[in-house]
């Protein structure tokens, strides 16, 4: 079973991830990210789509355009948890290799 983040958790991973907000209400992280076009911010969906099945963990998402909104929480642990701490890591990865703003 995957465990509910502490609330000292929680502040360290907002922290630590910077540009990622956290939702009370879900208890969950949220983030807003911008691309050149709708081509480049397609492109990024399908890779955090290949690193979000690789990690057995799928985010909340839309797409407008060339902005994607993603938020991520663990329903099994009733809120964020460390699962969601490291599919962010991994986005932030693939959104700055393809050149988010």
């Amino acid at each position: 079973m995957v465990e509910r983040l502490s609330d000292a958790e929680r502040k360290a991973a907002l922290l630590e991830l910077g540009n990622w907000r956290h939702e009370a209400g879900e208890d969950r992280i949220v983030r807003e990210f911008v691309f050149a076009d709708f081509r480049v911010a397609f492109g990024f969906m399908t890779q955090v789509a290949l690193q979000a099945e690789k990690a057995g963990h799928h985010p909340d998402w839309s797409n407008s355009y060339n902005r994607v909104r993603i938020g991520l929480t663990t329903h099994d642990a009733g809120g964020l948890s460390e699962k969601d701490v490291a599919l962010a890591r991994a986005i932030d990865a693939v959104a700055t290799r393809m050149g988010a703003r």
